[in-house]
């Protein structure tokens, strides 16, 4: 019989107990189905019982066929930035709380897992956005974020003044805490806690989420994916705020500089069991129907 995905990576959040054991239970399961096993290196310092190959974050999405990220959507949210430029398929299994990525729990782990390997899935696409800070002309920074990128004043209580152009063309000049940035991925994340709406994965699409506006008409807003987003920071401003890519990777930013930030050309691909249900996610994380 043809195996589907003969090379399997596995990351996960190695300080978390839980996930070791299901590191560990998993690793011997694909090895059964005559899988190589190919384990995230610092993972992978927790499995020496095992004779398993090991590689670094960077470089494990080049090697596998498949990935699995055992934890929380924090987990899946780092390895998705770091594997998604090799195009390889990712499934989430849940050791954390939300698990809105992680939809796969730990208890039916192999019930649904073996059909998965063996083809039976759907697959669905979601776009990152990219990030960059510019500064006199040139750029300084650099990021991505499969949920949202926060752009943000660093300093509690203290309100940051900046601008907002779409494509070249002027929205308005805002005084707030910041902006959220957010794909439909993370529309149910920071983005939904600060007001924003809820959008649907298959949307290309995303949203503008003003964080404490000093104005109670500013309000989401949803554009295109295909839109060029620049926040320029107003020379005025005293205070040094701070961009961040999923709440992860942070960079600091000055007066007069520039945020550009766009869709990420190349798309992460997930894969669900056949059953996976969007609505039915968000009815049991989010306490809906209850």
């Amino acid at each position: 019989m043809t195996i589907l995905f003969p090379k399997v990576g596995l990351i996960g959040k190695h300080t978390n107990p839980e996930v070791q054991s299901t590191l560990q239970s998993l690793a011997l399961f694909l090895q059964t189905h005559q899988i190589e096993v190919i384990v995230e290196q610092h993972c992978a310092q927790l499995m020496d019982n095992l004779n398993i190959r090991q590689a670094a974050r960077n470089t494990i999405g080049s090697l596998c066929d498949l990935i699995i990220v055992i934890g929380g959507d924090g987990s899946f949210l780092d390895a998705a930035r770091s594997i998604v430029d090799n195009n390889v398929p990712v499934i989430g299994v849940n050791r954390g709380r939300r698990g809105f990525l992680t939809d796969i729990s730990p208890q039916a782990l192999t019930q649904l897992l073996d059909p998965l390997l063996n083809g039976a899935f759907t697959e669905e696409k979601r776009f990152l956005l990219e990030m960059e800070i510019w500064r006199q002309g040139k750029k300084i920074h650099q990021g991505m974020a499969l949920n949202e990128v926060t752009f943000y004043s660093g300093d509690i209580a203290k309100i940051i003044e900046f601008q907002v152009l779409i494509d070249n063309q002027y929205v308005y000049r805002q005084r707030s805490d910041g902006l959220i940035t957010a794909t439909p991925t993370g529309s149910t994340a920071y983005a939904l806690a600060g007001g924003g709406p809820i959008l649907h994965p298959s949307l290309d699409a995303f949203v503008l989420v003003p964080m404490h506006p000093a104005v109670l008409s500013s309000r989401p807003i949803v554009v295109k994916s295909s839109s060029t987003v620049e926040l320029h920071l107003m020379p005025e401003n005293l205070l040094h705020p701070r961009v961040s890519c999923d709440g992860q990777l942070h960079f600091d930013a000055n007066a007069d500089d520039r945020i550009l930030i766009k869709r990420k050309a190349k798309e992460l691909r997930l894969l669900h069991p056949t059953d996976y249900d969007y609505y039915y996610t968000l009815r049991s994380k989010l306490g809906w129907s209850s």
